[in-house]
């Protein structure tokens, strides 16, 4: 638990540095066993959303953590990135309200 919840500052950071919308870190270890925590976010466009995911990979590589699975791409308005005990949804603000 300890490293997940290193891990989930360390994207709320990264996340916030480059200016994410709506942050929101869930806390789901009570109620899941495929993560600690859900982390979303949005994006105001592709630009932005490209950025925010390219920081949290930078910002997590950086301390020793690797992705494990992502969905999307790079002009995706949705990406999900895996990393085990942190799952990190990034959206547009439109496929988000949806």
């Amino acid at each position: 638990m300890e490293k997940s919840n290193e891990m989930a500052k360390i994207v709320y950071h990264a996340l916030d540095e480059k200016k994410a919308q709506d942050i929101k870190v869930i806390g789901i270890s009570e109620i899941s066993v495929i993560a600690d925590y859900f982390i979303i976010a949005n994006g105001t466009n592709v630009t932005q959303i490209q950025a925010l995911v390219d920081n949290v990979e930078g910002k997590l590589q950086e301390s020793g953590y690797q992705v494990r699975r992502k969905e999307g791409s790079k002009n995706s308005s949705w990406i999900l990135m895996d990393y085990g005990d942190v799952i990190v949804h990034i959206f547009d603000k439109e496929d988000r309200l949806f």
